[in-house]
């Protein structure tokens, strides 16, 4: 194994793990290492192969946790705006947009740390008007993932709260990003893009991902609902900082 390969085998365990214990991140903190290591052509696809396979493996193996309405909530309000996010990526103009939700995901990260740290109760559960604001989130979210591929952290701050079960948000954004990404991969085995050497690094890639898995439950297993939320909103800002840097 190359050292390339080995360093991007690295990357993807790291982030994989941290994908297993809440259930999202692992493409945008991994892609922009991965893409200086292997290509970003290569990076992209196979990054997208491998999250695609962890979250398949908890919708599979958590499937009892999945809250089917939330799911089906927050898919509706993204497949409405990723055509609107596909027109703009072919438009081409989308540094603004993308420099403002890197900026939006810090500092709304930043509040809800502080606020979880101070907190003694957890905010109450969405329901009448108050919900409405984040079904507008979701919708910008779909056009942000039909421009960058990258909308699951709008989809985290609808998801936390609404998802409070640390297992059942995990298993429902896991069943979100397996039908996302099952799109994207169809239209790489449709056009032909996907090539043998993207399928040899992504065999290469896949023990590093089952590692991950197993590291992560272990500590999903057992951090409590406030470490839990903590840990989601150091994630998103991890996420924010690095689309800022990348």
């Amino acid at each position: 194994m190359s050292l390339s390969l080995l360093l991007a085998g690295l990357v993807v365990l790291i982030t994989h793990t941290l994908e297993a214990i809440t259930g999202f991140g692992c493409t945008v903190l991994g892609m922009p290492f991965v893409s200086a290591l292997l290509g970003v052509k290569t990076a992209v696809k196979t990054m997208t192969v491998l999250a695609w396979l962890l979250a398949l493996y908890f919708v599979v193996t958590k499937f009892k946790y999945i809250d089917f309405k939330q799911y089906g909530i927050i898919a509706f309000f993204m497949l409405l705006g990723m055509p609107i996010g596909m027109y703009l990526f072919r438009a081409q103009q989308n540094d603004s947009l993308f420099m403002f939700l890197a900026w939006f995901i810090v500092v709304v990260s930043v509040v809800q740390l502080v606020r979880i740290s101070t907190q003694t109760g957890e905010p109450p559960l969405l329901k009448g008007k108050a919900v409405i604001p984040y079904y507008i989130l979701l919708f910008i979210g779909g056009i942000v993932h039909g421009v960058f591929s990258s909308g699951g952290p709008l989809v985290v701050l609808y998801a936390s709260r609404t998802l409070r079960d640390k297992s059942t948000f995990r298993s429902t954004l896991c069943l979100l990003w397996t039908t996302l990404n099952t799109i994207i991969i169809s239209t790489y085995l449709i056009e032909g893009s996907f090539k043998a050497d993207v399928a040899k690094t992504t065999g290469i890639m896949i023990p590093f991902v089952l590692l991950g898995i197993y590291l992560g439950e272990k500590v999903h297993n057992k951090v409590d609902s406030k470490r839990f939320s903590l840990l989601v909103f150091a994630m998103l800002l991890a996420t924010g900082i690095f689309m800022l840097v990348f």
